[in-house]
């Protein structure tokens, strides 16, 4: 399917993007050496910021922000705003390549729809991460030493306890965690400047009280067929993000959802470990692992994310995830995104490719289509699920998020059919949700030990006591 679009995804750069881009690269710079230490360089490459969103609902606090930031004075008030300015060109970006795709897919999507405001959170759980961040943007990536990244505990603690905080709790956690992991920051080589910038950016605008969701809260029944799971990796958080499609129970059009399930863990819990994170949410899993169809009833979903309550969801019958993706996925109608994720890093469109070769050359592994050539990531295939490079070069048939990373349009592949010493195998991603079935991975995590079993008994233990 993709080979036919092709074409017009990748037909000549986007007006404006090059440069925008650019200035969103001189802020994070700027980022990285700190507001405490402003340099000429720094100075311009917030005033770039300043004149990209001239004209804008946004100028004439982004430029009263740019010049207390270029004063040394920047409160916390102007540091929310300076944030919103950077998402806000980052979000145009986005806006401009998903429209590239969905033009060149013939996808449709919902127009967006403003959620209700909410009412500010009371219990003054957010103004130690406010703080934190705002210490943080002074001293720069490059300032931060291991009092500062310590600093970030106390209002972690203080988010984790307001249930409506934790995805700021878990953001800060995650950030704190890597600053710590890269002590001392200014003898690395190289910064990751456009991640740890985002994510600084977003929890800012996350403590200033910004939503996450795009749309006021609804419920959704129907039959959901999984398409393929992206699983996400990091030191302190194990995340599995189902795509798939939504046939509503009411008739209508198949529509493309997400379902997003979440645990914090500790780094010693890795590969497919991390699943045993999640088994308070056994109907999924069980539809990962099998590859099933679910009933969900009156499933609380914002746009296009829905959120899993296992009681109101019932296993159907066995799927074909590569057959759905051929009938229903070219009519599927996609949900609008959010404001708050709008970023180019953030484009995950599913597409199935069938009729391709694979080649490996310096690039990396490559799908040719019809002499086309599309890269494929194979450094986020998870350690938690049997798909491997070896078998996507054997492979037929992909389904797999269409990404833009770095100028370019890749692929991330979710699910393989491939041919195996004359056998058509199948493997996904969510293979493994209920247990390791292949036997030498078996083995391997066996001889690991149970790093679960065994954090969990010691917790136990420290609270009885």
């Amino acid at each position: 399917m993709l080979a036919a679009h092709l074409a017009r995804l990748t037909d000549g750069e986007l007006p404006g993007l090059a440069e925008t881009l650019a200035v969103v690269d001189g802020v994070d710079d700027a980022l990285t050496r700190g507001l405490a230490r402003m340099s000429e360089p720094d100075a311009a490459a917030w005033a770039a910021l300043a004149g990209a969103v001239a004209g804008t609902p946004l100028a004439d606090r982004t430029a009263e922000a740019v010049r207390a930031a270029t004063t040394g004075a920047p409160t916390e008030a102007h540091l929310a705003v300076l944030a919103g300015a950077r998402a806000a060109l980052l979000g145009a970006a986005h806006d401009a390549l998903l429209d590239r795709v969905d033009s060149a897919l013939g996808r449709s999507r919902v127009p967006w729809a403003a959620a209700p405001d909410l009412a500010p959170d009371p219990s003054g759980a957010v103004a130690g991460a406010r703080a934190w961040l705002h210490e943080l943007a002074l001293a720069g990536w490059r300032g931060a030493d291991h009092d500062l990244v310590s600093g970030a505990a106390a209002p972690v603690e203080a988010a984790l306890a307001v249930p409506t905080l934790r995805r700021l709790a878990v953001l800060l956690d995650g950030l704190a965690a890597e600053l710590r992991a890269g002590l001392p920051v200014a003898a690395m080589p190289r910064v990751p400047a456009r991640r740890w910038a985002d994510l600084w950016s977003r929890a800012v605008l996350l403590a200033a009280g910004a939503t996450a969701e795009a749309t006021a809260p609804q419920t959704v029944s129907g039959r959901l067929l999984p398409l393929g799971v992206d699983v996400h990796e990091h030191d302190t958080a194990f995340q599995a993000q189902l795509h798939a499609l939504l046939e509503p129970a009411g008739g209508g059009d198949a529509r493309l959802v997400r379902v997003t399930v979440a645990a914090a863990k500790v780094a010693t819990i890795v590969g497919p470990a991390g699943w045993r994170l999640l088994e308070a949410y056994p109907i999924l899993l069980k539809a990962l692992a099998e590859r099933r169809a679910v009933t969900v009833t009156d499933l609380p979903a914002h746009g296009g994310d829905l959120r899993w309550v296992d009681e109101r969801a019932e296993l159907a019958d066995p799927t074909d995830p590569f057959a759905a993706a051929r009938v229903l996925l070219a009519g599927a109608t996609a949900a609008a995104v959010p404001p708050l994720t709008r970023h180019p890093a953030a484009i995950a469109e599913p597409v199935l490719v069938e009729g391709y070769t694979v080649r490996d050359d310096d690039a990396g592994l490559l799908l040719d289509l019809d002499g086309r050539a599309v890269p494929v990531t194979v450094d986020r295939l998870p350690a938690a699920g049997p798909l491997t490079p070896a078998l996507l070069a054997a492979s037929t048939a992909c389904l797999a998020l269409l990404r833009w990373d770095d100028g370019r349009w890749l692929l991330q592949p979710l699910a393989v059919r491939a041919t195996v010493k004359r056998q058509v195998v199948e493997a996904h991603n969510g293979d493994w949700a209920c247990g390791v079935t292949d036997a030498k991975a078996a083995k391997a995590e066996a001889r690991a030990g149970d790093a679960v079993a065994v954090l969990r008994e010691r917790a136990g233990r420290l609270l009885r006591r």
